[in-house]
């Protein structure tokens, strides 16, 4: 079993962004099929977040922007000698895809948030015990439709994200392959560095002898890590301790 555990922090506001919209699809994909209540109400949670992350910029601009920044580093490799220009062109032919199925899909959350039984479910999130049968039997009854009838109305809700969810894959994909894993030791659990025009940090910890994890402080120029014991009490941070970091 690999003891190797992968940490990544973003060294800007889109990338944060970024981040959390793509681990709220993944959880979202993972609460499927809804077969139970408590798979329901992590669903809407999960569905009520990323609306509220939607709503507090323009992510398809962003979006849209970083695609062409990737169109353009794309152009720079393909004038360097021994690369496979075809493997260039699929992927440049990828994003203009991706960027007209953006550009033309509707603006991002808004069938969610247009969404009856969605719209009812997010008033009642807030409240302890709030989505009780009694609060909203509409959501009582809903779970209580056939299981078929129910997969069908949940594919179509995950469906409306697919153009965010496709295109932030495939730019996650090639920031994070833009970087390399080198080894580097921390000193009396610290650590820094420059990351001039990165993006993200990738950290690899192996835990097998240390049970620590990092705590990351970082903006687009420079950033530094203090490794931390999981346990305060019986938890130590060895003198010179490796670990593996890329900058994307």
């Amino acid at each position: 079993m690999s003891t190797s555990v992968l940490f990544e922090h973003p060294l800007n506001e889109k990338m944060r962004t970024w981040l959390r919209i793509e681990f709220l699809i993944n959880q979202i994909d993972e609460t499927t099929p809804i077969d139970k209540t408590i798979n329901a109400l992590i669903f809407f949670r999960l569905i009520d977040e990323l609306l509220d992350i939607f709503e507090r910029g323009d992510i398809r601009t962003q979006l849209l922007h970083e695609l062409e920044r990737q169109k353009q580093k794309l152009l720079m490799w393909s004038n360097t000698p021994g690369v496979d220009v075809a493997i260039i062109d699929r992927i440049n032919h990828k994003l203009k895809i991706l960027s007209d199925q953006l550009m033309n899909s509707p603006k991002i959350g808004q069938q969610l948030r247009e969404d009856h039984l969605i719209g009812l479910v997010r008033k009642r999130l807030n409240i302890p015990g709030g989505c009780c049968s009694f609060d909203l039997p509409g959501l009582h009854i809903w779970l209580h439709f056939l299981q078929a009838k129910r997969n069908n109305q949940v594919r179509s809700w995950i469906e409306t994200l697919s153009p965010i969810h496709k295109t932030l894959s495939i730019i996650l994909n090639l920031i994070r392959q833009a970087g390399t894993f080198s080894t580097q030791t921390s000193i009396n659990g610290f650590y820094q560095d420059n990351a001039i025009g990165a993006d993200l940090l990738r950290l690899q910890i192996d835990i097998k002898d240390n049970f620590i994890y990092p705590k990351i402080s970082g903006h687009k120029s420079r950033y530094s890590i203090r490794f931390v014991p999981l346990s305060k009490e019986h938890g130590k941070i060895p003198l010179k301790f490796n670990f593996k970091i890329s900058c994307c």
